[in-house]
């Protein structure tokens, strides 16, 4: 057992586990963390420079990844071809302007190491025209058997060293252009999973089959490197008649558990974990929790049974679990798997109707989305989930009975206070609109106003004149301090975010476009050629994170013909050097669950923003 101390606080604050001053409860009593232990090395990826040339209108922008595995005082000298370009070694940057080069010319980049010059990396992408294209092929369309037509769109994507070779793939997501929300009935077509390198080339495509329905909320996959063999996994729910990336069936191929309305509330339910190289079906066991009654998840439909989230979350400090759950507006239930030796573990399960969480608040709590982080400073990650959390044991956290919602973000969103800060909107109209609160305890630290369903919200550092994150959302009028105190006008979008242009404070990404914060006007910095954003009104890219580079963030969209995925990449120099934001286990477990349902952006572990401190380098171990 841990060495907690348990306290209660009074005056106003947590007396009994409740915030009496402010009615608004939480079920844990404040939580006082044991001496700070050194830092476990966390397993991550072994990642090569991610080079990248974007080309401009004067030159190249040449970009490239400082790994948490570099010494600190790691410097480098950039080639065009054999030419090296800077006078000196390059220490307090990744990145190198390359004034009036072509966007042809080739580059690598050298580490130097205590004055001896290392091996040359991988040669620069080309981003010839400020974005890359990844050529993809549609599956082919079909009919439904009520009659319905439909073709394939580009969804959600991925990330993951997929073969080993160090550079990153591509996970993508083909949705019917029927796929449902479970609250419509209706047949969809399949989902088809591709796993692809960055030069287009379709290591495998794995097709769901007519047992699992098409939709944000059914359809979740993780991609990750589980068993540390240098190669990444991908993880998601099967069913009878899934066809793997090697043709096998997984269950039995001609069954049909459809109703006549389209939902799948019959026959059995797995979970698989597919070889990132090939797609084959390495294990499939049962889903856990399998549905059973229907009607007991609270409809006899199977809209809120059939609510799924999954993520990844270094449960044991060291080495990524992976977190497969059901249900959210009502029970709500997350199972946690080890993947080792070509075995699935379950590591736990955590159930609101199973003792000791039920009746204490847990159930009905739930996201659109979940978000991992290590929100008591333990060195283990925790699972927020919603208006609760889950300790990295599967026991309950915290929970502060706010009940649903669509968005939230997770991160260090006021360095003034310790800790990591919980930034949260609300469905239900008789609760607050948004809120933020402590991470650790779920002690709610500011407020808005209820009376609305509150569906968008979002908190990062977008403008320079107030310290830390601000935050905004669809139901109020303000853009609001990291301590809620209004600072004017909000930001014309509220979807995600991306650190593009060459300071720290964090730029609006929203639809096809990114713009910057202005309090009288945002200014555009990026308007995508040729895309399109998915999930209808959430207008979301198929992904966006720091996945080459240097620490600013790519952002991937489909193009309109469902022909390639178009990665852009920032064209603007910065001075600042961050390690690769991928080796930080918390940003990078956010790219992994980023597909999950509503895709929320991702935040690391520290803040990045206006007068930020030195950023810390990662305790980490590659394989």
């Amino acid at each position: 057992m841990r060495p907690w101390r348990l306290r209660g606080r009074s005056g106003g604050r947590l007396i009994g586990g409740i915030a009496a001053a402010t009615a608004l409860a939480v079920s844990a009593l404040t939580a006082v963390p044991p001496a700070a232990q050194a830092a476990t090395a966390r397993q991550v990826e072994r990642l090569d420079r991610g080079l990248t040339s974007t080309h401009t209108g004067s030159g190249n922008l040449v970009s490239w990844r400082w790994l948490a595995t570099d010494p600190d005082n790691v410097t480098f000298n950039v080639y065009r071809g054999t030419t090296r370009l800077n006078s000196t070694p390059l220490g307090t940057s990744t990145n190198y302007f390359d004034a009036g080069a072509p966007a042809s010319a080739d580059y690598t980049v050298r580490a130097v190491v205590n004055g001896a010059e290392q091996a040359p990396s991988a040669h620069a992408l080309r981003f010839r025209s400020g974005y890359l294209d990844v050529p993809i092929s549609p599956p082919a369309g079909g009919t439904t058997p009520d009659g319905v037509a439909y073709t394939y769109e580009a969804n959600d994507a991925s990330t993951g060293d997929l073969d080993g070779d160090g550079r990153l793939d591509l996970v993508l997501k083909w949705q019917p252009t029927n796929a449902k929300d479970n609250a419509h009935s209706g047949h969809t077509g399949n989902t088809v999973i591709d796993g692809l390198t960055l030069d287009g080339t379709r290591l495998w495509r794995i097709d769901l089959g007519r047992n699992i329905r098409s939709g944000a909320h059914y359809t979740q996959f993780q991609a990750y490197d589980y068993d540390g063999d240098g190669r990444a996994e991908v993880a998601m729910k099967t069913a009878d008649g899934t066809r793997d990336g090697t043709g096998a069936v997984i269950g039995s191929p001609s069954a049909d558990h459809r109703t006549s309305s389209g939902y799948v509330l019959a026959g059995p339910e797995y979970l698989t974990m597919f070889e990132g190289r090939t797609g084959r079906a390495m294990q499939t066991v049962g889903y856990v929790p399998a549905r059973g009654n229907v009607a007991s998840w609270g409809d006899s439909y199977g809209n809120r049974a059939d609510r799924f989230l999954a993520g990844t979350a270094y449960l044991d400090g060291s080495r990524p679990s992976l977190v497969m759950a059901r249900g959210y507006y009502t029970r709500t239930v997350i199972a946690a798997w080890d993947w080792r030796n070509g075995q699935f573990t379950r590591r736990w399960t955590f159930d609101t109707s199973a003792a000791p969480h039920s009746g204490k608040g847990y159930d009905g709590q739930g996201n659109h989305s979940l978000s991992v982080a290590d929100v008591d400073a333990d060195g283990r990650d925790e699972i927020v989930y919603g208006a609760m959390t889950v300790d990295d044991d599967g026991n309950g956290l915290w929970t502060t009975r706010l009940g649903h919602g669509d968005a939230g973000h997770v991160g260090d969103l006021n360095p003034a206070r310790p800790g990591p800060e919980y930034f949260k909107v609300s469905e239900d109209k008789s609760k607050p609109g948004s809120w933020m609160a402590d991470a650790r305890t779920g002690q709610v630290l500011w407020q808005t106003a209820s009376g609305a369903d509150n569906g968008r919200g979002v908190a990062g550092d977008v403008h320079a004149g107030s310290p830390g994150a601000e935050a905004w959302s669809a139901s109020d009028g303000t853009l609001r301090s990291a301590t809620g105190a209004s600072v004017g006008r909000k930001p014309s979008s509220m979807n995600f975010l991306s650190w593009w242009d060459g300071d720290t404070v964090r730029e609006l990404l929203d639809g096809t476009r990114i713009d910057k914060y202005g309090t009288s006007g945002d200014t555009r910095l990026l308007t995508g050629s040729g895309v399109s954003s998915n999930n209808g009104t959430k207008s979301t890219p198929a992904l966006s994170g720091d996945i080459l580079g240097d620490w600013r963030e790519e952002v991937v969209w489909r193009t309109g013909d469902n022909r390639a995925l178009r990665i852009y990449s920032t064209p603007h120099q910065t001075h600042t050097r961050i390690t690769t934001l991928l080796h930080d286990t918390q940003y990078r477990t956010a790219l992994a669950w980023q597909n999950t349902a509503y895709n929320q952006p991702p935040h690391p572990s520290f803040f990045i923003g206006g007068n930020m401190a030195t950023p810390p380098r990662p305790t980490v171990r590659t394989p």
